[in-house]
């Protein structure tokens, strides 16, 4: 469980945005981070992650120009969250998130997937693929983390990886 970086409260951080059950502030995971305003019941809808809809070939462009905020909606159309009104860019991932993304009605819903603590960081795995795994290392800290920010289907595979690769000698000046 990730919480508020130097046991500050929820009042002490800088407001990055706010909705009614999450507030953002600096985080020890990375850069930005939602944190719970309150407690938060397994199940609860804790935000939408808006966007613009965008066509796939648009996606597609987007993606490969390093843009990292898209989700899939349907066969024929993706979601852009990488917009100034989506406060949920901000939520960071965790190789054991306390949330999950579910699609509905062609929206997005970021759900609590257990009770979430008042003060707690909303987390969820992004869920990526294994292109390119080693350019995207996780800083969850998590017990289980696997360092790489990957969906949780591809964790075996990541750390089978990891006892294959060499490790690069220490350098030690004795």
């Amino acid at each position: 469980m990730q919480n508020m970086p130097n046991n500050s409260t929820v009042s002490d951080q800088p407001l990055v945005a706010e909705t009614a059950l999450v507030c953002f502030h600096e985080s020890v995971i990375h850069g930005k981070g939602g944190f719970a305003k309150a407690n938060i019941a397994a199940g609860s809808r804790v935000i939408e992650y808006t966007g613009e809809k965008i066509t796939k070939a648009e996606s597609l462009r987007r993606c490969e120009s390093n843009n990292e905020y898209i989700f899939s909606l349907d066969d024929t159309h993706d979601l852009d969250g990488n917009v100034p009104w989506n406060p949920a860019r901000f939520l960071n991932h965790s190789c054991d998130p306390n949330c999950e993304a579910e699609p509905a009605g062609g929206r997005i819903w970021i759900v609590a997937r257990r009770y979430i603590q008042a003060g707690e960081e909303i987390t969820f795995n992004y869920g990526y693929d294994l292109e390119d795994y080693r350019d995207h290392l996780c800083h969850c800290a998590a017990n289980g983390c696997v360092g790489y920010i990957v969906a949780a289907e591809f964790f075996e595979h990541v750390k089978c990886q990891s006892r294959l690769a060499p490790v690069a000698p220490t350098f030690n000046p004795r």
